[in-house]
């Protein structure tokens, strides 16, 4: 269920918040009205009309908003921003704020900004409809041109792109019992700040305030785009009630299918998805582990341990367009994206969910930090960290990576005459491994998890594409989940992030998928 807010919310806002001029606009402004309004009950007010709710997805692309209309078009501003309409999966407007040298003004919505698909739609839009989000433009090839590169709509959620990204996985502020059977909560972003940056500013901020039945936040945006796109996130969330699973740093994405899973029948693309694998380096340890990302049968929460986190990310590791032969949709040029913490933030588990799903419409993949502590009403907690969207290479390992990872019958040829087995292949490349000879003596490491016998593994140079292939031989129990984890290393020292991977019984590898 998600949990929304409509128009009355909006004006309730505008006329609750003291005037303020630019010289007062701070963030501390943002986060008392977050504190005061964590004290006050939670109310889901009505939402924009049935028939804008109504619209399928094609209808409401075609409301195009006019670039000319354009919040600092026609300045020296390298930035502008493009208002949104609700509709569809929007179906709440928010407040609007440019913060600028004459103080903060609340932009009203406008319909004459918008191109619509015919004039019996137009004519039934309210002039007081309202906007339901931006997105931020700026110009990532040339100076005359520019490009969507960050876009704020939708609960709490965000999506960014590098210089050569499409759109893919998004972030949130907040997430809230995300995947438990209680139902998960959406907070979302009532309301926002847009400061104008100086005439050739390559930095702009966003402020956000964020309110749900469990959970208010004030936010800081200072928004670096470029080759990566780089967000300076900080948050300070106020408890209305008890969270059993709070979620800092929430990205979102989608995984249909990959070379590790089964191709859903009659799809004659190699593979479908946003994100390829989960990585994440705890600062304690040093180490840096890779989970390739699977699409369940049924629900699955992963919860990961972690002392002193150093970054996770969902990364898209799959960067050629080969394999995935999808000329419109492009998931070659997805975005990776990384969660870098500031400070200290102690123990905690870095939660992933996976979502079964038919389609490749739906995001059904969710990582986030969850900390040890409880989370109790009353509480604030702040935490900053630095959000990045662009390639796989963003997190800066020195270690070499999985690059792909193939599983199948460990009971035919090819794969081995084991019954009941699995032939799982990861290759890795990089890092140490990149200045090897095919002679070096490189050995494996393997582990299987409770009920998983490892019959064999080995390690093989591949010329033609310069990888070192690690090939295991396992078999779990009958009803066992197929639980690994490997790594490789010469004389005694790791060469290689360690790879781990879990597959449900029953997940369809040996047969087509159901």
């Amino acid at each position: 269920m998600v949990f929304v807010r409509g128009l009355l919310a909006a004006v309730w806002l505008v006329f609750a918040i003291p005037c303020v001029d630019a010289a007062t606009f701070t963030f501390d402004v943002v986060i008392d009205q977050a504190r005061a309004l964590a004290k006050q009950p939670y109310q889901a007010l009505a939402q924009v009309p049935q028939f804008l709710r109504d619209l399928e997805y094609r209808q409401y692309q075609e409301i195009r908003f006019k670039p000319e209309a354009s919040l600092w078009r026609g300045s020296k501003s390298k930035f502008q921003v493009m208002m949104m309409s609700p509709g569809t999966y929007y179906s709440q407007p928010v407040t609007l704020h440019e913060v600028d040298s004459d103080g903060v003004h609340t932009i009203a919505f406008d319909k004459s900004n918008f191109d619509y698909p015919n004039e019996s739609l137009a004519k039934r839009i309210p002039a007081d409809t309202g906007y339901a989000g931006f997105k931020l433009t700026y110009p990532m090839h040339d100076d005359t041109t520019q490009n969507q590169f960050l876009v704020f709509a939708g609960a709490s959620y965000f999506r960014g792109v590098g210089r050569d990204n499409h759109f893919g996985l998004s972030a949130r502020g907040i997430a809230v019992d995300t995947g438990l059977p209680s139902g998960e909560e959406y907070p979302m972003f009532v309301e926002y700040w847009i400061e104008r940056p100086a005439a050739g500013a390559d930095v702009m901020t966003v402020y956000g305030l964020l309110d749900g039945p469990s959970v208010t936040g004030a936010y800081r945006f200072q928004i670096h785009p470029g080759e990566s796109t780089r967000v300076e996130v900080t948050a300070q969330v106020f408890l209305r009630e008890d969270i059993q699973l709070l979620g800092f740093a929430p990205l979102t994405s989608m995984f249909y299918y990959g070379e590790n899973t089964p191709r859903p029948v009659g799809e004659w693309r190699p593979q479908v998805h946003d994100s390829d694998g989960l990585l994440i380096h705890d600062g304690r340890s040093g180490e840096w582990l890779w989970r390739p990302l699977i699409n369940p049968r049924k629900l699955r929460m992963s919860f990961l341990e972690v002392e002193n986190l150093r970054g996770f990310g969902l990364l898209q590791r799959n960067s050629e367009f080969s394999q995935f032969e999808d000329a419109e949709a492009r998931y070659d040029a997805r975005p990776s994206a990384w969660v870098e913490p500031k400070g200290v933030w102690g123990k905690g588990q870095i939660v992933l969910v996976e979502i079964p799903t038919r389609s490749e419409t739906h995001d059904n993949i969710v990582a986030f930090w969850h900390p040890a502590e409880p989370t109790l009403a009353g509480q604030q907690l702040s935490r900053e960290y630095t959000l990045r969207f662009g390639s796989a290479t963003l997190p800066g390992q020195p270690s070499a990576a999985a690059q792909q990872t193939f599983v199948g019958d460990g009971n035919r040829v090819g794969g081995g005459a084991v019954e009941g087995a699995y032939r799982v292949i990861v290759d890795f490349a990089g890092g140490k491994l990149a200045g090897l000879g095919p002679g070096a003596s490189v050995v494996s490491s393997v582990t299987g998890g409770e009920r998983v016998e490892v019959l064999e593994h080995f390690v093989e140079y591949i010329a033609p594409e310069k990888y070192w292939r690690l090939s295991m031989l396992v078999r779990p129990a009958a009803d066992a989940i197929l639980s690994l984890r490997a790594f490789l290393s010469l004389d005694g020292q790791p060469l290689t992030e360690t790879w781990t991977y879990e597959l449900p019984p029953q997940a369809g590898v040996r047969g087509a998928m159901n």
